[in-house]
């Protein structure tokens, strides 16, 4: 194990290194820099000019790239371009919230999906069958903005049940409960929104596993269904499955962006939103490589998942 999580590591790292280069060229090429957002009615052009030279604009790319990889080695990750604090503490700040958001709605959407698509395919073309399918493509067809924006006017405008917005109330003491319930219609929009892939998926997998021969045998046997789904198809069901969700954690960060917004949760995707508006390149820089890094790291988490799950994978 130790042999195989070593080459990993050695392949992820040339990776890690093109994905950055990639997305700083990307960043780069957008039309304008930060100085023109700088509203300042008594800046002149040549202030403008001083301003870019200050800011390390006027160098080539592959200079800036550089500078920037060289500090990155040295833990450093910047400056904000609009409120010249380090990246580091502006990012930090955000981590948290979207780590609750993203957990929430990634533990909700398998905590249901798996069970609803094994009882789906336990029972195929029953009416559970073609309720939870159903909601599946509820879940896959509408757009989170869109989701959000009815879960708001539902539960917040007409029955006044949950707030509209933010993560804690203005000029309450804050607490568990009232997170809880700042943290309910975000959670559930993207929880509607991820559980219908992960159910569709356990259902097929699952039903692909009961056609097996040695599924027959125990059936012929005359074991217990439990026994029979929970022992011996599930954990191979499983396998799928954990390929989605090695990619998926990373993904709501996506979803998270636009949710962010609807429900103004003060997470990386408004941040992300609000650096894209003020070309805040080393903002934008750190968190592309954070969700990198989580993209890698999960990846190589279900690679290691499937030698629990599944005997018969070994690493050594």
């Amino acid at each position: 194990m130790s042999r195989y999580l070593v080459r990993r590591f050695l392949i992820i790292l040339p990776v890690l290194i093109g994905i950055t280069f990639i997305n700083y060229g990307i960043i780069n090429l957008a039309p304008g820099d930060p100085v023109d957002l700088m509203i300042d009615p008594n800046m002149s052009q040549a202030d403008k000019e001083v301003r870019r030279e200050a800011l390390g604009l006027r160098d080539p790319f592959l200079i800036r790239y550089a500078r920037w990889m060289g500090e990155l080695l040295r833990g450093n990750l910047g400056y904000s371009f609009t409120t010249f604090e380090p990246v580091t503490v502006r990012v930090g700040r955000r981590v948290g919230p979207t780590l609750i958001l993203m957990g929430t709605a990634f533990v909700m959407a398998y905590l249901l999906a798996v069970p609803l698509g094994i009882l789906s395919a336990i029972r195929p073309y029953s009416w559970v069958d073609y309720l939870t399918s159903f909601m599946a493509l509820i879940g896959v067809s509408l757009p989170t903005f869109f989701t959000g924006l009815v879960f708001t006017y539902v539960f917040s405008l007409r029955l006044g049940w949950l707030p509209s917005g933010g993560m804690q109330s203005l000029g309450g003491g804050g607490g568990l409960a009232d997170l809880v319930r700042h943290l309910i219609l975000p959670a559930s929009v993207l929880t509607l929104t991820n559980i219908g892939l992960v159910l569709r998926l356990v259902r097929s997998s699952t039903l692909e596993i009961l056609k097996q021969d040695y599924i027959r045998t125990a059936w012929a046997k005359g074991l217990p269904e439990r026994v029979v789904v929970f022992r011996h198809a599930l954990r191979n069901s499983l396998l799928p499955v954990i390929t989605m969700a090695g990619v998926q954690l990373p993904a709501l960060i996506a979803g998270s962006v636009i949710t962010e917004q609807v429900f103004q949760w003060p997470g990386m995707g408004w941040l992300t939103v609000q650096a894209i508006l003020s070309r805040d390149y080393p903002t934008l820089m750190a968190l592309n490589l954070l969700a990198a890094i989580m993209v890698l790291g999960g990846t190589l988490a279900a690679d290691l998942m499937y030698a629990v799950i599944d005997p018969r994978i070994r690493y050594d």
